[in-house]
């Protein structure tokens, strides 16, 4: 009997040993893998990167025709130190989807007032000239004030601008219709508006799906969006696809 109630015991001690080492190694070996792997470690630690941007970015935004986009390309390129002594920044080019002629140029800028003033330097037309410019480039000049700069596939980009009653009942309206565009292959990149007025509104979205983006821009849905926004007439839209980033 006593020998008995030993061999049950002596068992016992057996197996608490062994669930013990057990534990024991998979905490070791947990241990082992987060000194061999930290970069695991400081991954599931780091929050998430927030790409908005609503601090307000002043560009110049010109649009104009070239005979020959790689003849001017290299002009413009070439003439990055007088910008810079602007203070303006090469941010985005763009070709437009149906004339790859046609150029949209996108520049952040420091100082509006200088931006605006090197728009009509005689120096700037000569150099737009010998690159190939043709007729007469449209320059605007905006205040963005929301950027999603999150990378993303796909280079196809609209850039809409119209007139608005009101800027923040428009812009209640538009945020409003965020699933209504994602649903139709369409997402805000930017938006903003001119930078005295801010009536005049200009909108920058990636397209991934065109068939679906323009069968929404024709909607009565979106109609009735614009409408509870105030939007005043039709927005002026150029379809472009972006072939520079700065």
């Amino acid at each position: 009997m006593r020998q008995s109630r030993f061999s049950h015991l002596f068992v016992f001690a057996i197996v608490i040993v062994f669930i013990t080492a057990c534990g024991g190694g998979s905490q070791k070996k947990a241990e082992t893998d987060s000194i061999a792997n930290p970069d695991s470690v400081i991954a599931n630690s780091m929050p998430a990167t927030n790409t908005i941007i609503t601090t307000p970015q002043n560009m110049m935004i010109a649009i104009h025709k070239v005979a020959n986009f790689e003849k001017w390309i290299t002009s413009y390129e070439g003439h990055d130190s007088i910008r810079l002594a602007n203070q303006i920044h090469s941010y985005v080019i763009g070709r437009g989807l149906t004339d790859p002629n046609l150029v949209m140029v996108a520049v952040k800028v420091d100082d509006m007032a200088k931006a605006k003033a090197f728009s009509k330097d005689p120096g700037l037309k000569k150099a737009m000239k010998q690159g190939g410019v043709t007729g007469t480039p449209v320059f605007s000049f905006v205040t963005m004030t929301f950027q999603d700069t999150a990378k993303m596939d796909g280079d196809i980009r609209s850039r809409a601008m119209f007139n608005v009653k009101d800027w923040d009942a428009w812009q209640k309206a538009f945020e409003e219709g965020t699933q209504d565009r994602l649903n139709n292959g369409i997402i805000v990149r930017a938006y903003g508006h001119d930078a005295d007025d801010n009536h005049k509104v200009v909108v920058v979205t990636a397209v991934t799906d065109t068939g679906k983006a323009n069968a929404y821009w024709k909607s009565d849905m979106l109609k009735s969006r614009m409408a509870a926004g105030g939007v005043i007439g039709q927005p002026d839209r150029f379809m472009f696809r972006i072939v520079r980033r700065y």
